[in-house]
């Protein structure tokens, strides 16, 4: 499944910028940064070194899937199967990426007779989640999912306990996991402590709708669905701003969780929300995350403000800092991640072939994703109820 570092990037552009639901908002600008990116064309060549990691993708329907199809060949990950029911979907993609129809099984079980992967990544829904990590984790098989880690906090604690149980990675991806600017903002604030302890942080995330931005139907078919996704908006986009704000909190759960969910379009989403307004309080933080289907644009941005100054993610590049209010802010544009961690296949294969740790409450970790999960089944039992969610109550602490 090689192909030119041309024709790999056109394909993610393409896929990005016409079939995926999460495309990253990177926008066009003049503005001239004090942090200097070097040209892709002077950029050393990132090519792994050591023998590829095997990996089977689960499942077609989920369409982040096409980061991994169309990703260009570093010689880390090497697809060598693939499940998927749908032969259809299954032949479209191949004629797209130009993998073997060989390599293509419609069960996990038709798979495992044929080949050894040492590791899956699930591209299924999220309430099939739990499945992949049920078959693989006893099995011994590391697994990576598209975010969120579960379809509840139910199935996310189950598949937790398989990972410890058998001693198997568990990583969740997002998209903004891969963002400089969030790392840059991350450093500037607890590192350098340039804009004082935190006070609030402000999540915008989604798009102008699945169906309005030409997602796949597959895709559409169990992202609307509220068994197969667990909410609409809710669970699409809220799980960033819970994820990024685990992280830039360091681990601590919030006292309160508020949310107030709306169908704006319930003629294209009948059956879940399509707006999420979540709240989450800390002790001298609040956190707001407005997780949508009905933004003009795709957005995942991010403002964290302080005692005395704020720094602003506008996409995974374009930064704006103010330390001072005097001097006025300042436009930055954040360094992307190094080459071998600079996205979830490259980190995933260090994290399996070569032991790299993930952070405890890292954006990949099973920590962070755990309360990830509990924000968002607090998030929707207030949006039921109409009520705020006390987190000690709501979540019984065993002793």
């Amino acid at each position: 499944m090689t192909s030119s570092k041309t024709v790999a990037n056109f394909l993610i552009i393409l896929c990005f910028t016409l079939v995926s639901c999460e495309i990253q908002n990177k926008k066009e600008n003049n503005i001239q940064s004090n942090e200097t990116i070097e040209k892709s064309i002077n950029e050393p060549i990132y090519i792994y070194e050591g023998d590829p990691l095997q990996v089977a993708v689960i499942g077609l329907i989920h369409d982040h899937v096409h980061w991994i199809l169309g990703r260009e060949d570093f010689g880390d990950i090497e697809i060598v199967g693939i499940v998927e029911p749908n032969g259809e979907l299954a032949k479209r993609y191949s004629n797209r990426y130009g993998y073997s129809m060989g390599i293509v099984f419609k069960t996990m079980d038709e798979m495992m007779k044929a080949i050894q992967p040492e590791a899956v990544l699930a591209f299924n829904d999220i309430y099939g989640h739990l499945e992949v990590v049920e078959y693989f984790a006893p099995k011994g098989i590391h697994i990576m999912v598209e975010k969120p880690l579960a379809v509840n906090l139910g199935h996310a604690k189950k598949m937790m306990a398989l990972a410890e149980k058998h001693n198997v990675q568990l990583m969740t991806n997002y998209e903004t996991s891969w963002y400089g600017s969030n790392y840059k903002a991350f450093d500037l604030v607890h590192k350098e402590g340039k804009i004082g302890d935190i006070r609030k942080i402000i999540f915008n995330t989604g798009h102008p709708g699945p169906i309005e931005i030409g997602c796949g139907k597959e895709f559409v078919t169990w992202l609307t669905d509220p068994k197969l996704n667990g909410a609409g908006a809710l669970t699409d986009f809220g799980c960033y701003g819970a994820n990024l704000a685990t992280w830039l909190m360091k681990g601590e759960t919030p006292q309160t969780v508020s949310c107030i969910t709306q169908q704006i379009k319930p003629d294209l989403y009948p059956n879940v929300d399509d707006d999420a307004t979540i709240i989450l309080t800390y002790p001298k933080t609040q956190v707001v995350i407005q997780a949508s289907w009905n933004w003009s644009h795709n957005r995942k941005d991010m403002a964290v403000y302080g005692m005395h100054g704020y720094v602003f993610c506008k996409n995974g590049e374009d930064m704006e800092v103010l330390e001072n209010e005097k001097v006025g802010p300042i436009l930055l544009r954040a360094k992307p991640l190094t080459k071998g961690v600079h996205d979830p296949f490259a980190y995933f294969t260090k994290v399996v072939k070569e032991d790299l740790p993930m952070d405890s409450f890292g954006l990949s970790s099973l920590e962070n994703n755990l309360v990830v999960m509990q924000i968002l089944e607090a998030a929707k039992h207030a949006s039921k109820t109409g009520e705020t969610v006390i987190w000690d109550e709501f979540f019984t602490i065993k002793p």
